[in-house]
């Protein structure tokens, strides 16, 4: 398993499943979207903050899984909410 970490990242969808929450982000610089799991089932995240998560990349049955392990709002892109006027 490999480390990743990413910022400015935004909520768009949340699925609750038997075995893992599963939450959708969006990074507001690159337009990338994340598809993350939490296999604890102990974040929640508000929509319109920006987060920083860490975690582990999983390569199992050929597919990459984004394995939660820490998540804190982003203060520094925290001006850059959608919802923010600049």
């Amino acid at each position: 398993m490999m480390n990743f970490s990413a910022n400015n990242l935004f909520l768009l969808k949340y699925y609750p499943s038997d075995k893992a929450n599963i939450f959708y982000f969006k990074d507001k610089h690159t337009n990338r979207t994340y598809k993350l799991y939490d296999y604890q089932k102990s974040f929640v995240f508000d929509i319109n903050t920006p987060y920083c998560v860490n975690g582990k990349i999983n390569s199992a049955d050929k597919n990459l899984y984004l394995i939660i392990e820490s998540a804190k709002i982003d203060k520094k892109n925290l001006t850059n909410s959608p919802n923010t006027k600049a």
